[in-house]
């Protein structure tokens, strides 16, 4: 028998992504819709914790799609990771008769999600990181925002990396995921890309390269380096103690998830949010929205958190081949 729902909250956890706030105003609205009340957690799983509750209604959301970052505020809760906290934080939604949450977020937000799922409380997961990095979605919330806010600054860095006849190492985000840089990687025409997931610490074999692209007459190299690699300033002065070569990194860092988010980032957003209400208005728990294979789609918190992700190999194979 599927539990009645008559009030459910909505938090955003772990980082910000752009989009946030088109997921949040979906929730609310759709969850109105069907008759339901709605509470806004402030703060993530650390502001349920302090019992940082609001009421929200229709025009608690205007005016927000257009937004980055999230109107909810977000924190990381260390104290949400334990037995201890997840009893407290059901307790504390059953205190402010809150029957289901949408959690918008990433893996770890889905392993919070699902804890409280386990101790009654019906939780729906709603998949939002810059880092496209949640294995069961083609999409997560953010990520078109955050893929072209850093193509946009590559182009920039390009220009002045051409006057200067440098070599460029640019750092973007996404962790311990190269999504972001293989993504900028096609769409700037980077010289080379170094991906957490492939990557294998041969720098002489980058140096090779670099060397060979100035012999054949190219005035600039840009290179891109995923976050989860890092190390861009020391290894800028190697590349250029070994080539002679001027070599300046740039590391993109928090710009990437921030700013107004794209047409794609606020409808996919919007329709995500608005299905998560939905799930938890027919009584549904435990449940992640994702995006796959062009359609949307609701499965497990357990069985989504299972699955693994890498690049496609087929995509990277294709870069190679046309940086050669």
């Amino acid at each position: 028998m599927a539990k009645e729902v008559k009030t459910i909250g909505v938090l955003t956890s772990g980082g910000d992504a752009p989009g946030m706030n088109a997921a949040i105003r979906a929730v609310v609205r759709s969850a109105i819709h069907k008759g339901l009340k709605v509470k806004g957690i402030m703060r993530g799983y650390a502001g349920l914790l302090q019992e940082e509750i609001v009421d929200m209604d229709t025009t608690s959301v205007s005016d927000i799609m257009h937004r980055g970052g999230t109107i909810l505020y977000t924190a990381r809760c260390a104290e949400f990771t334990t037995a201890e906290g997840q009893e407290l934080g059901a307790e504390i939604c059953r205190k402010n008769g809150i029957d289901g949450i949408v959690v918008i977020g990433g893996d770890g937000s889905f392993r919070g999600a699902g804890k409280l799922a386990a101790l009654g409380i019906n939780t729906i997961g709603v998949p939002g990181t810059i880092d496209l990095d949640v294995a069961c979605t083609d999409y997560t919330i953010g990520f078109d925002t955050a893929v072209n806010t850093a193509m946009e600054a590559i182009d920039k860095v390009r220009d002045t990396s051409t006057s200067h006849e440098r070599c460029s190492i640019i750092e973007v985000m996404g962790r311990n995921a190269g999504y972001i840089a293989l993504w900028c990687g096609f769409a700037n025409g980077a010289e080379d890309v170094l991906l957490p997931e492939r990557y294998d610490g041969d720098e002489q074999g980058l140096i090779n390269r670099i060397i060979d692209n100035r012999k054949r007459g190219k005035r600039h190299n840009i290179i891109i380096n995923a976050e989860g690699i890092g190390h861009s300033v020391s290894m800028a002065r190697r590349i250029e103690a070994a080539t002679g070569i001027e070599t300046r990194a740039t590391i993109l860092g928090h710009m990437q998830r921030g700013g107004t988010p794209t047409c794609k980032d606020r409808v996919y957003a919007s329709i995500m949010g608005a299905k998560a209400a939905m799930l938890l208005a027919e009584g549904k728990s435990n449940r992640v929205v994702a995006y796959k294979n062009g359609e949307y789609m609701d499965l497990d918190i357990q069985e989504a958190l299972s699955m693994k992700k890498d690049i496609p190999e087929d995509q990277y194979e294709i870069f190679k081949m046309l940086v050669r």
